[in-house]
């Protein structure tokens, strides 16, 4: 089945009286691209994010617009929408499985020398490695990230049979989840987005872990003193994949849930931020053993 895009140039101040116009047609299912907007989500969400990649900024740049689809053959109300006095330009669509779709792009991941991330849709040779399974639609984290990738072979250096291991900014679970198939003991996470819980859970059920060796928490690790308490100390792994703003002021409460002798493996770190994570882990008492580098990201690995 083929639909019509239609698109309907405008300005930020004339979106709500496009809107109204189409709403007074019966229109109420659209989609609004405009910069401000975009800029806002941004500037509210700073705790999420380090860098914005140059393409996603071009899409918006200048952008004030409103998108509908109506069913191939849909004339009259594309008259209706003219005389509503809206210029309008149309396009040919195709049908698609959007639901699904999006599924192609990812792909087993070999990292290290022993792991390989498999989505769970996927059939692999794994090749003598160790599978990590996920729905990597879920949350931040499917392993094609540097910074995550960098984390799962920094875990790959270190023995993890019986160790337990804290995974502070979860995401999907994956650095917890590799430490566990890996042979780690068990495993604590914590996320600040609501839904971790239950995704993480979904995840590691996918690899035959359940709420014997993990446990998730969601909450403000930096804000909430009583969250810190809840999750306990005595930890020889302790994971954090977040962004720079955010690991800053964590260094200084990460000491008190690690064991003696253990390690703090820390990525998320934009180049231009390196120093200033480098110099909050040195001010907070921890010893930098190793710095890894890839693509503009950075990682490193403590004690």
């Amino acid at each position: 089945m083929k639909y019509t895009e239609v698109i309907i140039e405008t300005t930020e101040s004339g979106i709500d009286e496009c809107c109204d116009k189409l709403s007074a047609l019966g229109l109420c299912e659209y989609v609004i691209e405009n910069e401000a907007d975009f800029r806002s989500f941004l500037e509210n969400n700073r705790q999420y994010w380090d860098y914005v990649d140059r393409e996603l900024e071009d899409k918006y740049a200048g952008v004030s617009r409103i998108k509908l689809y109506l069913d191939e053959g849909s004339e009259a109300m594309l008259e209706e929408i003219k005389n509503a006095g809206l210029e309008f330009e149309t396009n040919v669509v195709d049908d698609a499985d959007w639901e699904n779709n999006w599924k192609q792009y990812y792909k087993p991941i070999e990292i290290g020398d022993r792991l390989i991330v498999v989505p769970e849709w996927e059939e692999t040779d794994l090749n003598g490695r160790v599978p990590l399974r996920l729905d990597p639609g879920l949350m931040f984290g499917t392993g094609s990230h540097a910074t995550t990738r960098m984390c799962l072979e920094a875990l790959q250096n270190f023995d993890l049979d019986g160790k337990r291991v804290l995974d502070l900014g979860c995401g999907s679970g994956i650095l917890g989840i590799g430490a566990l198939v890996l042979g780690a003991d068990s495993c604590i996470g914590c996320d600040i987005d609501p839904k971790a819980p239950d995704v993480v859970m979904d995840n590691a059920a996918l690899n035959g872990i359940g709420a014997d060796r993990l446990k998730v928490y969601a909450g403000d690790i930096i804000g909430d003193a009583a969250l810190r308490r809840s999750l306990g100390m005595g930890y020889d792994i302790v994971l954090a994949n977040i962004v720079s703003d955010v690991i800053i002021p964590l260094a200084p409460l990460v000491r008190p849930f690690m064991a003696q002798d253990a390690v703090f493996i820390t990525s998320g770190i934009i180049d231009g931020r390196e120093s200033d994570v480098a110099a909050a882990l040195k001010s907070a008492g921890f010893e930098i053993l190793t710095h890894l580098h890839e693509e503009e990201w950075h990682c490193y690995i403590c004690k």
